[in-house]
């Protein structure tokens, strides 16, 4: 298995004697040795896109949202903030409240605080990835810094809240949407589930435990919250991944039971078509870039549930929908964009595909070489600022089971 997974153009991949041999295994080492050779391929494939860019941020100092104050804000300092990305302002009032242009980004709209996030979000999980990948401490080192700047040290930590999150102009202050900005901490706490045991001080684990704890609660109790939870398309499955793998670092085992039953009796049910398609987001004015996003999230919160006692790949519907459904739905159009027979989405459609996650683990567990085959090719460091928006996931190598992390 891992020699079919580590030469993915071979057909022989999960066939004859030594697939046959590995599916008489039971499920616990079967599931190693997949994983084993996942984190081969990947070691092996991003070996220096990982280095070359934690080198690169070995230089950068730490930036909170506290670096960039806005006087737009209705919040403090340490409040996290930002404008609804398709709300502009109305031609008919131009000075009055804005109105919604679907799929169609403002480019005046205050961003200073999810672009800090998101350069956290590409900073801290590279230097993890070296670290893995070196066991030098700088690595290590440098992405602890991160993690005590936004989450622990009182002068430029974040608050635990959304409350000021995709606001609207002469609308509201801050919506349950804007809860997805924070779909850029998954990996940064799964970053911290490797760093923080290894240099970090038991007080700052501590501290750093209780950002993420506070937050959770938050994201399931508050107002925005629970609206965010409830939504019916992708803003639901990233409410989940959210608060799954914030859950694990913090060893919350009832909260990522709950999300795995909302992936089960919601999710598949609601949002996946039979054939495989989320046809709420085919429905939108970027169904292509939606349609990989809601995958692409969907198949993370299987992979972040996937040391729990259940595997989410297995699950499918009475009718056969489940996530490697969806994974066969959306392979055609990763390879050929020309053949997506949907409408084209109204703005970014020439700078997509990027090189899904979701790809990759649903190779590695639906038992589809190909897949692999095809997430080795594709672009792994978008350049386009609305798809790194919508590109939470892009160090996968840190997402593979703890005993098979190692120096590579």
């Amino acid at each position: 298995m891992r020699d079919a997974i580590m030469e993915v153009s071979r057909r022989a991949f999960c066939t004859g004697a030594t697939a046959a041999a590995l599916l008489e295994l039971p499920p616990a080492r079967l599931w190693a040795q997949h994983h084993a050779a996942g984190y081969d391929l990947v070691a092996s494939t991003d070996r220096q896109r990982i280095m070359t860019a934690a080198r690169n941020y070995l230089a950068l100092k730490p930036a909170t949202i506290t670096s960039f104050p806005s006087d737009r804000t209705p919040g403090g300092l340490h409040d996290f903030f930002s404008e609804a990305d398709y709300f502009w302002p109305n031609p008919a009032n131009p000075n009055g409240p804005y109105i919604n242009r679907d799929g169609q980004s403002n480019p005046n709209n205050f961003n200073d605080h999810r672009k800090a996030m998101i350069a956290l979000s590409l900073q801290v999980p590279a230097l993890t990835a070296a670290w893995l990948l070196t066991r030098e401490r700088r690595y290590a080192d440098h992405a602890a810094a991160h993690l005590r700047a936004w989450f622990i040290t009182p002068e430029t930590r974040m608050n635990t809240n959304l409350e000021y999150s995709q606001g609207v102009h002469g609308v509201t202050t801050g919506r349950n949407f804007g809860i997805i900005d924070t779909l850029h901490l998954v990996e940064v706490a799964r970053a911290a589930s490797h760093i923080a045991p290894a240099v970090m001080s038991s007080a700052d684990q501590q501290a750093l435990h209780t950002w993420f704890r506070d937050y959770l609660r938050w994201l399931k109790t508050s107002e925005k919250g629970i609206a965010e939870k409830k939504t019916l398309n992708n803003h639901a499955v990233c409410w989940a991944l959210q608060a799954a793998e914030f859950a694990r670092l913090i060893d919350d085992q009832q909260t990522r039971q709950e999300v795995a039953e909302q992936y089960k009796t919601v999710f598949m049910l609601d949002q996946l078509g039979t054939d495989g398609s989320f046809p709420k987001e085919l429905a939108r004015t970027k169904p292509y870039s939606y349609s990989i996003f809601n995958f692409d999230v969907a198949a993370m919160l299987c992979q972040s549930l996937r040391d729990s006692s259940e595997n989410l790949y297995e699950f499918k519907l009475a009718d056969g929908r489940g996530i490697c459904k969806a994974a066969e739905f959306l392979y055609p159009y990763l390879k050929d964009k020309s053949s997506w027979p949907y409408k084209k989405d109204v703005e970014h459609f020439d700078s997509l595909p990027v090189r899904s996650p979701g790809l990759l683990f649903a190779g590695i567990e639906c038992n589809q070489s190909q897949y692999l085959a095809l997430w080795k090719t594709l672009n792994p460091d978008p350049s386009d600022a609305e798809i790194i928006r919508n590109y939470p996931v892009r160090q996968p190598l840190l997402w593979f089971p703890s005993q098979q992390r190692k120096k590579a």
